[in-house]
């Protein structure tokens, strides 16, 4: 469990659709408390779709080989699968989209309500999902589990949370350095999103297909 953890929490930390709408939070007016609204929607997300999960498990992971354990390792198959052909289908599609500026432009004047909400839209749901299946395997009896599960938070969060704390203490060198990222990220968004979301999806399809037949 808490490879996958590791491994998916990276993968979103790194997701450049909610770096760059973070990015582009943080330059509006008053963007550091926009981009701490942003956060902490983004974190309570995470922390709701656990507890959901924990609720439905009790706590403790379903037995080995049981019908439980068997349905949570389909959908973690169904989820790799999707996450393969999403990457695909936007490998097909790089090159061909047009960039639009109409939705930065709207960003850079939301208001903190707004940015909570904008944190909702640009959550990468298909690797929420893949963890949220993950983290059906915790057991709450140990300890260890708790600090996975906290570390696999932060660790999705970390990449704003470096931001939001940069944007805070070094605002000036922030802004410039911040908006290069953005750049880069809008010029290689697509191949970023492939790469990440492929390697999960194929991950979590060979873990769960040797799990099952194992």
């Amino acid at each position: 469990m808490v490879l996958d953890l590791v491994l998916i929490g990276l993968a979103i930390a790194l997701n450049p659709l909610p770096v760059t709408g973070f990015v582009l939070v943080l330059s509006s007016d008053r963007g550091i408390w926009k981009g701490l609204a942003f956060i902490l929607t983004w974190l309570a997300t995470f922390v709701a779709i656990i507890a959901v999960v924990l609720t439905m498990t009790g706590g403790k992971p379903p037995a080995a080989n049981s019908t439980p354990s068997t349905a949570a390792l389909a959908v973690k198959l169904a989820i790799g699968v999707g996450l393969v052909a999403y990457a695909e289908r936007t490998r097909r599609r790089i090159g061909t989209r047009p960039k639009s500026a109409g939705f930065m432009s709207h960003v850079k004047h939301i208001s903190p309500w707004t940015s909570a909400g904008l944190a909702l839209l640009l959550q990468p749901w298909g690797m929420v999902a893949a963890g949220a299946a993950t983290v059906v395997d915790a057991n709450l009896s140990h300890f260890s589990s708790y600090v996975a599960l906290m570390g696999y938070c932060l660790l999705a969060s970390s990449s704003l949370l470096t931001m939001e704390l940069y944007a805070t203490f070094a605002p000036r060198s922030a802004g410039a350095r911040l908006e290069r990222l953005r750049t880069w990220l809008e010029g290689h968004q697509d191949q970023a999103i492939v790469c990440l979301v492929l390697f999960i999806g194929l991950w979590l399809v060979g873990k769960s297909i040797y799990q099952l037949t194992g």
